[in-house]
């Protein structure tokens, strides 16, 4: 039955289709595109020394995107999210993304995030990975624009890309 309802919403042939035995048509389409965006139940890895942090990465249960604060919804370098970890709400700072960047903007190989407080200052004392160098322009405009602090980010980071 769902394959006739397939055949009249689709009529015209598509190069995965197979016939199988006794006539029927059987279609192999893959629906949805790779995500490679940071959007809502995003996995993220914490790249700061903070204790809570370090916790949930040792257990195996990395953080997840709960919220993305800005108009899109789709996370970008220098965005503030909302993930749960540990079975608590906290704030954090995206600082490196596996998607596709703008130009002069590097790719990394995991969705790097450091944890902060509610006034923009971080958890932790040290980044382990080296950070990109556009985010400096990308904090200090939202530092100006809001009152929280995010240069702190900044400084307690040891490498810049």
């Amino acid at each position: 039955m769902a394959l006739r309802i397939l055949k009249t919403l689709r009529p015209v042939a598509h190069p995965l289709a197979t016939t199988l035995a006794g006539g029927q048509r059987q279609e192999f389409i893959h629906t949805t595109p790779a995500c490679c965006e940071i959007r809502k139940l995003a996995r993220l890895r914490v790249v700061d020394n903070s204790d809570l942090g370090k916790r949930a990465m040792a257990e195996g249960r990395p953080p997840r995107c709960i919220h993305v604060y800005n108009k899109r919804g789709v996370g970008l370098i220098g965005d503030k999210v909302l993930v749960a970890i540990k079975g608590q709400m906290k704030k954090g700072i995206l600082v490196g993304l596996k998607q596709n960047q703008k130009p002069k903007q590097p790719k990394f190989d995991s969705n790097n995030l450091v944890l902060i407080d509610d006034n923009g200052s971080p958890l932790g004392t040290r980044i382990h990975v080296p950070i990109p160098t556009i985010l400096r322009t990308i904090l200090k405009e939202k530092t100006l624009a809001k009152g929280a602090d995010y240069t702190k980010v900044l400084a307690i980071a040891s490498r810049y890309v």
